[in-house]
């Protein structure tokens, strides 16, 4: 128990998020390496997140990081393309609920995790499921990584390109994402140096 509060708490605590979101649900969705942040709880319904990139990437999702949020998922597949699931991991503040649904990485969920049978039954949840509460599974076979989570590894942090926000850097110092929580209005094209939209996306 202590090697699973001590990762609860280094996730919640020091990992910093590269991308933060005040939406609830995204719906398919693709994501590169980082750290996506989730102010509140997600509920995502028949959505699929893909998760793109390399097998030594790092993909860490943090779930009600401004106030009570659990994860929510009916028929909800998280899918790898080119990473490791055991790259993968949900810091959840609440509960976690999956019914039908397909799962990829280690959750660490501040309350109960409750699944109810898989997306595709012939493929295994991969990854981990613990909780400072009840874990039931049913109908759901699950697949455990080897790395463990006492020391969950901590994303690269690179420094902040003032002049291109949200770029190769996955940061958004001007806050230039129009409304898209995973996007910037100056990331296509902008040329470090050039402030706002100069060489960039003039849409």
């Amino acid at each position: 128990m202590t090697d699973f509060d001590d990762a609860y708490a280094r996730l919640r605590d020091d990992v910093q998020c590269t991308e933060t979101s005040a939406l609830t649900s995204l719906g398919d969705h693709t994501f590169t390496p980082g750290v996506y942040c989730f102010n509140a709880a997600v509920t995502e319904t028949n959505a699929v997140w893909t998760l793109k990139g390399g097998s030594s990437d790092l993909w860490i999702f943090k779930i009600g990081t401004q106030e009570p949020g659990a994860l929510t998922g009916t028929g909800f597949s998280v899918l790898m393309d080119g990473g490791q699931a055991c790259n993968v991991y949900w810091w959840v503040d609440a509960a976690v609920t999956m019914t039908t649904s397909g799962f990829q990485g280690t959750i660490l969920a501040g309350a109960a995790i409750t699944t109810t049978g898989l997306a595709n039954p012939a493929t295994p949840f991969n990854g981990d499921a613990l909780a400072k509460a009840a874990v039931t599974l049913t109908n759901f076979a699950v697949t455990g990584c080897q790395n463990g989570t006492s020391n969950p590894p901590a994303p690269k942090h690179a420094h902040c390109n003032q002049g291109v926000g949200n770029g190769p850097e996955g940061c958004d110092p001007g806050n230039s994402n129009q409304g898209n929580p995973f996007r910037s209005n100056d990331e296509l094209g902008g040329i470090p140096g050039n402030p706002g939209r100069k060489g960039g996306n003039q849409k």
